[in-house]
């Protein structure tokens, strides 16, 4: 039995809501159970110096927790003076997730920054702030759309993550707080929807794993990211 009485691939209740900011040329606010994230896009008409002149776009994304967004206060980074490694490694696998679904030629000489900014977690904020920033992403490129700015349609496939693994020693979908802190294999599953893989990461946590349950866990994934690639569509049509 789950700590939420979930079905084992039964995700958390799934909610996204749009135009959530003023200015941001694309924003929306992501909620998987109790893990809620504020996603916004900003086009910028120039491109990081190491592309410059290719003709190629680029999409980036960075990723914050709030202080209270935990059951107890965390520091802000800022006043640390600078980002620790969580934060890096997972902005960083949130900007190649999204790429992994653009056409950066089709996208021409710009750059669309993802802000993720965690306002309460309970797990799987890393998965929940890829399948919201590509909402945030599609609602900027629309815009660009919409101003006849781009020629066709630099987004290819939308792209959307979900976390299984491996609780009380049956393969789990969509874990929360208190599955995660104690799974034996924990997994990020990020695909597009057409059923690609972008990345998997898998480790053990106190468990082995072997490569039946390593396929169980696939198909669990591939199940939720229909499941949230389907409220994408719905939250942006």
């Amino acid at each position: 039995m789950r700590p939420s009485g979930r079905d084992l691939s039964e995700m958390r209740p799934v909610s996204i809501e749009t135009g959530i900011t003023k200015h941001a040329e694309g924003s929306c606010m992501i909620r998987i159970g109790d893990t809620h994230v504020l996603c916004t896009a900003s086009l910028e008409d120039r491109v990081p110096p190491f592309i410059k002149g290719s003709g190629l776009g680029w999409v980036t994304a960075e990723y914050g927790m709030l202080p209270r967004s935990t059951t107890s206060r965390m520091r802000r980074e800022a006043s640390a003076g600078k980002q620790g490694g969580r934060t890096v490694e997972i902005q960083r696998l949130i900007g190649r997730a999204l790429r992994a679904g653009v056409d950066r030629s089709a996208l021409g000489e710009r750059q669309i920054t993802v802000d993720c900014d965690v306002i309460q977690a309970d797990g799987g904020t890393r998965c929940a702030a890829i399948t919201g920033g590509w909402v945030a992403l599609r609602l900027a490129v629309n815009k660009l759309m919409k101003a006849g700015d781009v020629v066709s349609d630099p987004l290819v496939d939308p792209v959307a993550a979900v976390s299984c693994g491996i609780y009380a020693g049956q393969p789990v979908l969509d874990l929360d707080y208190p599955e995660d802190s104690e799974a034996g294999v924990d997994g990020n599953f990020i695909m597009t929807g057409s059923g690609k893989l972008i990345e998997v990461q898998m480790s053990a946590e106190g468990s082995l794993f072997n490569r039946d349950q390593m396929n169980q866990l696939i198909d669990l994934a591939e199940k939720g990211v229909g499941e949230l690639v389907a409220a994408q569509r719905a939250a942006t049509q």
